[in-house]
Parts: structure tokens; sequence; C-alpha cells
């Protein structure tokens, strides 16, 4: 999951960021609206959190440049003031939830989770490929009764797959959805985790989960029958 950070104040930027990749979050940050909106309309992030006052560009401007550009993904605004018809119109405006600070990070993750959960992931906690199960709040992976120990990245490129599982990804999707803006796209991180995922996934006598798709990138699942 790819969370996008729109946050003038450095030292609250630099915590939740570090506090969502804890999380395992991929997360990219903007310190200004204008920055913010832009990187907003241009990627494909899952959430954005935001500070409603902001330099060159502020909250309600920015939800609604997002909203006219297409974009559907949660919004969660955060703002020193409390008053209703400030939620009101930034309700209005497109966030999607509102948090006063000061405001406890354990709040704001258990709100990010309500909100990637709706609709479509709801049911999907546990996802299960052939005997592998990953259960997504638990942060724990396991092959038939053997539990496997990812990294943060793994945990979350694997996850991504599975959530996609049939799906051909190309190196950009995956980079686009695991890695935040900082990956060098010429490098061979995906390739690396991915042969790190087949070492640590693939069981003896079990067939791989994880396809190579010539010239278009990777599947998970089981190989197809010939």
């Amino acid at each position: 999951m790819r969370i996008l950070i729109i946050e003038d104040e450095k030292e609250i930027r630099s915590f939740l960021k570090k506090a969502l990749q804890e999380e395992f979050f991929a997360v990219d940050t903007a310190e200004d609206g204008e920055e913010g909106s832009y990187m907003a309309r241009t990627s494909d992030y899952d959430l954005v959190v935001m500070d409603n006052i902001l330099p060159k560009k502020e909250g309600p401007k920015i939800c609604e440049e997002i909203r006219t550009a297409g974009k559907t993904m949660p919004i969660i605004m955060l703002s020193v003031k409390s008053e209703a018809s400030t939620k009101v119109d930034l309700l209005n405006a497109g966030a999607d939830d509102y948090l006063t600070k000061p405001f406890s990070f354990e709040e704001l993750l258990a709100r990010i989770r309500a909100l990637l959960r709706r609709p479509k992931q709801i049911e999907e906690e546990i996802l299960q490929i052939d005997d592998m199960v990953l259960n997504v709040k638990e942060h724990i992976v396991k092959r038939g009764e053997k539990e496997i120990y990812l990294t943060r990245k793994e945990f979350s490129l694997l996850e991504y797959m599975m959530r996609n599982h049939g799906v051909a990804l190309s190196r950009g999707m995956i980079m686009e959805h695991v890695w935040d803006m900082n990956i060098d796209p010429f490098s061979n991180t995906i390739e690396s985790h991915i042969m790190s995922l087949r070492r640590k996934i693939d069981t003896k006598g079990k067939p791989g989960l994880i396809q190579t798709i010539s010239g278009r990138g990777y599947k998970m699942g089981l190989p197809e029958k010939k």
C-alpha cells in the first residue's frame, strides 16, 4: 500500500513517514499544497493524509483538484481547526475523514486501515493461494504449517501480488504500489526482491507461486497446466 503525506511541518511529516513505514506502507511526502496536489493527481496512491493549512495551496482546493482529476483514493484531513463548519467544508470538498490536531498516531492508523478496508478489501484480511496464507493484520505468512520470515518490503510485495493474483504485473506497476518515489527505476531491486521471495516461499515438491511472464513482468498463482 502506498500513502502520500502532504504536511508542511517537518517534524510531523518525518514522524508520520517513519511510523507508517514501520506499518509496512510505502510513503511519499510533499511539503506544500502545490507539490502535494501534483503528486496526488499524477501518481497512483492508495490513500492521502494532508494538513488543511498549507503553503501555496490549501486543503479544500487540493481535494477538489484530486477529485476533478478522477482520483478516488481516500483522503484524511488533519487540522488544528475543530469547528463543525470546517469539517463540513472539507468533507464537501472531497475529504473522506477528518482528524483534529493534536492527534494520536494510533487513532490515525486505525482510520487509515478503516478507509483502506472500504469497501472492496473488507473481507481481505486473510489472503490465500494454494497452501500459502498471508495474514495482513498480523503480518504473518505461512506455507502449510511453516511460518515464513519476510522483511517489510518482501511482505508488502507479496501482499500486493497476492491481492492481484492471476494478473500480469509489470515492473512499473510493482514499483508504483510497493516502493516510494525514491527508488531508482534502473536498479535491479524488484528482481532481487522477487528472487528472495521465491527462495523463501517455494517449497520442495510444491509448485512455485511466482511466475515470470516474458516481456510483461510477474504473476502470482499456480502455474498453468499444459
